[in-house]
């Protein structure tokens, strides 16, 4: 199988994967990207898996599902380009021999759901939306800062080589702020130095892995005294009051 990000707008991936044969895509905002990679593959689009409702996830469906007659599958709860499978948390779907198991992660929009996949190229897989990115997570725009800790968490408990398709390249941007919550961290040093790499040669620097987001990521480190220490300083009120997670997302907020 192929894991191919397609980018989109400024900054957006939609995630492809394909058998060289029949493709499935990820929140595709944008039609476009999509049919120029069916057409130059080669490929029949046998599934279109959506996350949220926002547009730049959603904008594409209509026109590819019209232009190819692909399936749509996305999450129960929130508003979606009709007509579509509606999928909530333990629901499965399987495309190209891959089966997805649905996991709900509301948080960044209140029916937000992921698709995770024990197997695809001998390592799990999944794909995320805008839930959790490299180095960060989504803004809150419906959920509350405890849906979305939660959902973290529950990513966060996927096998450590579990792959990790975000849908943003947020990644340099949201490793400035890693670094200013906890500086003395050699991984989160290391990782920032390879993806400047990455991005000065016009490369993606997704995906990530679990194991890797569990050791840079300060979203999925609030049990770390050095993260809880950087949220004090930053509002020992908000610690108080909301918790280190609502502090850091609070803080990353207007962090420039």
């Amino acid at each position: 199988m192929k894991l191919i990000p397609l980018p989109a707008f400024d900054d957006n991936y939609i995630w492809m994967l394909h058998d060289g044969q029949g493709a499935l895509v990820v929140d595709p905002g944008d039609a476009q990207p999509v049919l120029e990679a069916l057409a130059h593959h080669a490929l029949q689009l046998a599934g279109i898996l959506v996350t949220h409702h926002h547009a730049d996830h959603t904008g594409g469906v209509n026109t590819l599902r019209d232009a190819t007659g692909a399936q749509v599958f996305g999450p129960a709860h929130e508003r979606m380009p009709e007509p579509l499978r509606r999928l909530s948390a333990d629901d499965r779907v399987e495309l190209l021999g891959c089966a997805f198991k649905v996991l709900d992660v509301p948080g960044h929009t209140a029916g937000h759901i992921a698709y995770y996949s024990e197997d695809v190229n001998g390592h799990p897989l999944v794909f995320c939306g805008d839930t959790l990115f490299s180095g960060g997570c989504g803004r809150l725009f419906e959920g509350t800062a405890q849906q979305l800790n939660a959902s973290l968490t529950q990513l966060a408990a996927l096998p450590d080589d579990t792959v990790v398709c975000c849908t943003h390249e947020y990644t340099l941007s949201n490793l400035k702020f890693a670094l200013e919550v906890e500086p003395q961290n050699i991984s989160l040093q290391q990782y920032q130095h390879h993806c400047k790499e990455l991005r000065a040669q016009g490369l993606p620097t997704l995906p990530s892995t679990i194991a890797l987001e569990k050791c840079i990521n300060p979203f999925l480190r609030c049990d770390r005294a050095v993260i809880q220490a950087s949220a004090h300083r930053f509002d020992a009120a908000a610690v108080q009051r909301d918790g280190v997670f609502a502090t850091l997302r609070q803080w990353k907020n207007q962090y420039q």
